[in-house]
């Protein structure tokens, strides 16, 4: 199976944009559908990948040149831009592909992206109606259990291991678009620690499980070895799964409303009603009496992927924060669990996006709780681009304690306090001398300046900040100055 061969087909009405033909003749593996901006963790290498380009914004090439970078760094066979987002394919992503030598065909509105993967696996398998229907379809009392086990409530490891178990030993995983599994059939190996924190490895098939929400929201199903299952099989089974997530949606969104409600009455008077807290936890599915910890995070989707990830993980998420039970016996906190996480939760996001995350204290019981939110706060804006998650436990210096003040705070108290000596070097003169423990000697080595210009200087610095670097409490208000400018 072929590009060229896609293109020669009337029904689909492909129109190619760029590709040579040595780069169409090449052999197509398998096809993934995904609308993520960086898939290349979900790809291997001969896949077609297709797109409806929901990711695209005007104006931003780096965003095409990102995403096509990926398919070729991934071995992408081509990629089937659908039209229908934006009525055209965009001009930059054309180039981009041109530019990483990846062929791109425009899929036009009329024609579904099942319609495109179908044929492919058509022409892989042989012509289904010659082969019979059983091995191609779910068979009937596969799809009554199904039905059934979805009216009572069954959760994803079941469903996904009643749908495949007519296939036999088939390994297939149920992925999120972080990595996380969701669900795997019982014959199927645990992925190991890299691949089920990321990718789902190369080759085989993928299958996305159409849901409506965030980034996080999108599911992929997975089998390692393409030939295990017939098409058809897959996509019915992609559409139970489907059916589960509308169904898992719906409750998430009330276990949402009642973390809302949770982290509301945290915000509100103080002190809050003992009673009412402790109805507030147990209605948002919490244990009483606990120990909590509460975390902040600058994404409340962000956030509940990220400690869904630590397997079995108790929480309540509302307003861009957490409570989460720890049992008694836990031993890691969840800043060193959610850390090695983080960079896998902030690839599904835009690149420009701003995802962080801040833990507050363990706390003992619910009249802790509010403590530990403003310290989990307080971490959060303490927390940056190279610390993207930070714990109360990590504020363990000056320098990260003043990380937690906000930004328009600390340039106010840094300009009050140093405003008079400007940006040259009596600024300069008291940031060495202050980094050499107040050495007149090694100030003045470390200035090239004799030691009675460096005496002048701090003279000058003391006069024009009213502080006496000979007492602690001006030192460290002359730091922590230097430090918030």
């Amino acid at each position: 199976m072929h590009v060229l061969d896609l293109l020669q087909s009337d029904d689909l009405g492909l129109t190619l944009l760029w590709g040579d033909e040595a780069l169409l003749g090449q052999e197509v593996s398998g096809v993934t559908a995904t609308d993520l901006e960086d898939p290349g963790r979900f790809l291997g290498p001969g896949e077609l990948v297709l797109s409806g380009l929901v990711w695209w914004s005007a104006g931003d090439p780096a965003k095409a040149e990102r995403f096509v970078a990926a398919l070729a760094e991934a071995g992408a066979t081509a990629l089937l831009a659908g039209e229908e987002t934006h009525g055209r394919v965009p001009d930059e992503l054309v180039a981009a592909c041109r530019a990483r030598r990846v062929p791109i065909v425009a899929v036009p509105a009329r024609t579904s992206f099942r319609a495109v993967t179908e044929t492919v696996y058509l022409r892989q398998w042989g012509d289904l109606s010659r082969r019979p229907t059983r091995l191609f379809a779910l068979p009937e009392n596969v799809r009554g259990e199904l039905s059934r086990l979805l009216e009572s409530g069954a959760g994803p490891a079941e469903l996904l291991d009643r749908a495949c178990a007519h296939l036999g030993r088939v390994s297939c995983y149920l992925l999120t678009a972080s990595g996380r599994t969701v669900a795997r059939t019982p014959s199927a190996p645990a992925l190991p620690a890299g691949r089920a924190a990321g990718a789902p490895g190369r080759g085989g098939v993928s299958l996305r499980v159409e849901a409506e929400g965030s980034a996080y929201d999108a599911w992929q199903l997975h089998l390692p070895d393409a030939d295990a299952a017939p098409p058809r099989v897959l996509h019915e089974i992609a559409e139970v799964l489907a059916q589960y997530r509308d169904g898992q949606a719906r409750r998430t969104a009330a276990r949402r409303a009642a973390g809302q409600e949770l982290i509301a009455l945290l915000e509100g008077p103080c002190p809050a009603d003992p009673g009412a807290l402790e109805e507030a936890l147990g209605a948002a599915g919490l244990p009483q009496g606990g120990p909590y910890r509460v975390l902040a995070s600058t994404s409340s989707d962000a956030l509940a992927e990220a400690l869904d990830h630590l397997g079995g993980a108790r929480y309540a998420v509302g307003r861009a924060a957490a409570v989460l039970y720890e049992p008694p016996g836990t031993e890691r906190d969840p800043v060193s669990r959610l850390g090695p996480v983080w960079p896998l939760i902030r690839a599904c996001a835009d690149p420009e996006a701003d995802l962080r995350l801040g833990a507050g204290a363990r706390v003992a019981g619910a009249e802790g709780l509010r403590t530990s939110l403003s310290q989990a706060r307080f971490a959060l804006t303490a927390a940056d681009a190279r610390v993207p998650v930070r714990g109360m436990e990590q504020l363990d210096s000056l320098a990260e304690l003043l990380a937690g003040v906000p930004p328009e705070v600390r340039s106010v108290f840094g300009a009050r306090t140093l405003g008079a000596l400007g940006d040259g070097m009596l600024r300069e003169t008291l940031e060495v001398f202050l980094a050499n423990n107040c050495s007149w000697t090694r100030t003045a080595e470390a200035l090239h300046l004799h030691v009675n210009t460096v005496h002048y200087r701090i003279e000058r610095v003391e006069a024009l900040t009213g502080r006496d670097l000979s007492r602690l409490d001006h030192k460290l208000d002359l730091y922590a100055a230097l430090r918030c400018g």
